[in-house]
C-alpha cells in the first residue's frame, strides 16, 4: 500500500482550533471514520472501536500540546 501523509499547520484563534478539534471528536464518536480534505482531495480514514491515545506536552521557548491517535 502506498503511504499517504497529510501534514498541515494553520494559524488559528484558540476558539477556531477548539472548533476543529470538537468537529473531529464528534466525527470519531459518531462514526467509524473521519474525512480529511486538502487541495480538493478527500481522504476517509477508518478508525476502529479502540485506539491508543497519546498526549504530549512540551513547555519551553515554544509550547506544544500534541495529541496522537494510533491503532
Amino acid at each position: 500500500m502506498d503511504l499517504f501523509e497529510l501534514d498541515t499547520t494553520q494559524r488559528l484563534s484558540r476558539e477556531e482550533a477548539a472548533a476543529k478539534l470538537h468537529a473531529l471528536a464528534d466525527a470519531l464518536s459518531r462514526h467509524n471514520s473521519v474525512e480529511l480534505e486538502r487541495d480538493g482531495r478527500r481522504v476517509t480514514v477508518s478508525v476502529p472501536d479502540e485506539v491508543n491515545l497519546k498526549v504530549e506536552v512540551e513547555l519551553g521557548d515554544e509550547n506544544e500540546l500534541e495529541i496522537e491517535l494510533t491503532w
